[in-house]
């Protein structure tokens, strides 16, 4: 049988093994789990005949190698910092590898010996990056076949929750890693590209910078920039590109209500806060705010802030319960992000019958035979459970799909890469598509121009 070894039995892991324990039979699989907790791995392994867990730590070498020894090819859904030994073991043994991560400088380094043993180190395969890359570069490759010259490219991507279990004021729940919400942004500038000209917004402007969409039959959506969108300019072949804006995709009002922890202070995440442990919600929040021997805590937020009363943000303040007396932060030497986290997962975190959504937005403007036109790509994913969310399929699944083409020999391209050939994304997209993962298309008016020709 062909062995198939999965490091990392975390969230994403499910549909992935999934994926691979249906097609075990027909392509002769057997899958191993490898997870620091054998109970993870035994829940997703689930008594499946050709599905094997065991105990596997990274961070010991005789562990990893021999259960990498022992693989045709690896996957590695393991945190991104950590696929680094992985990938060096994978090189020395000789064994293709898989993972949904950015590449990173070290990833990258090991290129030449990747191509050299005919190995595939294929990254940025899940969602995004993942599937944005593919369904882009669809479109881009399409336009550019068709002799046209594409000026514009925005993309978009957000994980929700979906309308059935949208339950509070700020339409959104944690359906991934929160801590990465909540230092969303922060380091340098969003930096992209708008007609032409480099544009910047730092950090403490972000969410107030937003961009609207319209998603048919889910309504409207508002984006924020991500902060770094140039940084496929060139690997998508766009250096000539006019517009080139990347951003992540929230309910109209997050942005706005989210901007209130930014302008306090509460997302920092570069120092902690004295006897944190014992603070109360309501501590947490005075100590942004300046003293007064007479006005509450809630009225020194309201006035520093300019938030009326009847402010639907303040009700989401309110909603979260950061005036609460009793609740504790209960983290020792926590800084004001993990502070923010912590409350934030009591009001956002997904109760047992609630569903996540994916939304995906593109927008390619491009010219042809003199004409100015524009494509609008749109894909909407919702979750069945707890277990196969939306987030794990739209991860899981390009992820085991590129696996097992690499192990049929119909991904040749040898070396670290991301899956923006065609050979890669074509046949990977059309199977996207039995499993619901389907982008609408329409075409719009161009409208990523001045008409009066004034400076952008």
């Amino acid at each position: 049988m062909r062995k198939i070894l999965v490091i990392g039995a975390g969230k994403s892991t499910a549909v992935l093994i999934k994926y691979f324990q249906d097609k075990s039979k027909s392509e002769n699989l057997h899958i191993t789990i490898g997870d620091i907790s054998i109970d993870n791995a035994k829940e997703l392994a689930a008594d499946h005949p050709n599905t094997l867990a065991i105990k596997l730590d990274v961070f010991d070498k005789n562990s990893r190698e021999n259960a990498i020894k022992n693989a045709d090819i690896v996957v590695s859904m393991l945190p991104a910092r950590f696929h680094i030994e992985v990938a060096k073991d994978c090189l020395r043994l000789e064994k293709s590898m898989v993972t949904a991560s950015y590449v990173s400088k070290e990833m990258q380094e090991l290129d030449d010996q990747v191509k050299k043993k005919g190995l595939v180190f294929m990254n940025e395969i899940g969602v995004d990056p993942g599937i944005d890359h593919m369904s882009a570069m669809q479109v881009i490759d399409r336009i550019r076949n068709q002799g046209g010259k594409v000026i514009l490219f925005e993309s978009f991507t957000g994980g929700l929750v979906a309308p059935e279990s949208d339950t509070n004021l700020w339409n959104y729940k944690f359906t991934w890693n929160p801590r990465n919400v909540v230092v969303a942004g922060q380091g340098s500038a969003a930096e992209f590209l708008q007609e032409g000209t480099y544009k910047y917004i730092p950090y403490h402007k972000l969410f107030r910078r937003t961009e609207f969409l319209e998603v048919e039959e889910y309504g409207r959506f508002e984006a924020y920039a991500n902060r770094n969108s140039l940084k496929y300019q060139s690997i998508y072949g766009l250096d000539d590109i006019l517009t080139l804006y990347r951003g992540t995709i929230r309910r109209v009002g997050f942005s706005k209500a989210w901007n209130i922890f930014v302008q306090l202070g509460m997302t920092a995440d570069d120092y902690t806060l004295t006897n944190s442990e014992h603070m109360s919600y309501r501590d947490f929040t005075n100590s942004f705010l300046a003293y007064s021997p007479t006005d509450s805590v809630e009225l020194k937020l309201r006035h520093y802030l300019k938030i009326d009363q009847d402010d639907i943000i303040w009700d989401k303040l309110l909603e979260l319960d950061i005036f609460n007396t009793d609740k504790k932060i209960g983290i020792p030497n926590a800084t004001p992000a993990q502070a923010l986290q912590k409350i934030l997962m009591d009001k956002w975190t997904l109760d047992d019958g609630d569903k996540d959504m994916i939304v995906m937005y593109h927008k390619f403007g491009y010219e042809i035979n003199g004409e100015r036109k524009q494509i609008d790509a749109t894909m909407v994913s919702i979750g069945e459970d707890q277990k196969y969310t939306a987030m794990a399929k739209t991860v899981g699944l390009p992820v085991a799909m590129a696996t097992l083409r690499i192990l049929n020999n119909e991904i040749t391209s040898t070396g670290v890469q991301i899956p923006i050939q065609e050979e890669i994304y074509t046949p990977i997209l059309k199977e996207l598509e039995e499993y619901g993962i389907i982008f609408k298309e329409k075409e719009c008016e161009y409208l990523g121009y001045n008409p009066d020709g004034a400076i952008g």
